[in-house]
């Protein structure tokens, strides 16, 4: 059985760092490209970085240079380091194994792969 949980979300002041998780099982994390989404109240989901299974990253421009994605196959666990983070970064945040895409249109594949539950990152000014 396929799951992916991630941990820890919190609530940073703005400026602040957070360090996100997904700890995946059930499947082999370099079968499958990997990315982080985000949604938050009253709002649609949106992408913010992927990595495909060569490496190969890609990021939401209201990210780059702030927010940095990665993986460790020998742990099958994703990361997403979050710097210099802002309030509009407040949101639920979930990690995705999904088919291969840049984040801009990796999002239309959504049906078809796996999601973990989310993790909440507050950040207050």
């Amino acid at each position: 059985q396929v799951q992916l949980v991630e941990s820890g979300g919190g609530s940073v002041q703005a400026g602040g760092s957070l360090r996100l998780s997904c700890a995946a099982s059930g499947y082999t994390l370099s079968s499958y490209c990997m990315g982080w989404f985000r949604q938050a109240p009253g709002k649609e989901r949106e992408g913010v970085a992927a990595v495909d299974s060569d490496g190969s990253t890609s990021y939401a421009d209201f990210v780059k240079g702030r927010f940095t994605i990665s993986q460790d196959n020998a742990k099958n666990t994703l990361y997403l380091q979050m710097n210099s983070l802002k309030p509009e970064d407040t949101a639920m945040y979930y990690c995705a194994a999904l088919p291969c895409a840049p984040i801009a249109t990796m999002g239309v594949l959504a049906d078809y792969g796996y999601w973990g539950q989310g993790t909440q990152v507050t950040v207050s000014s």
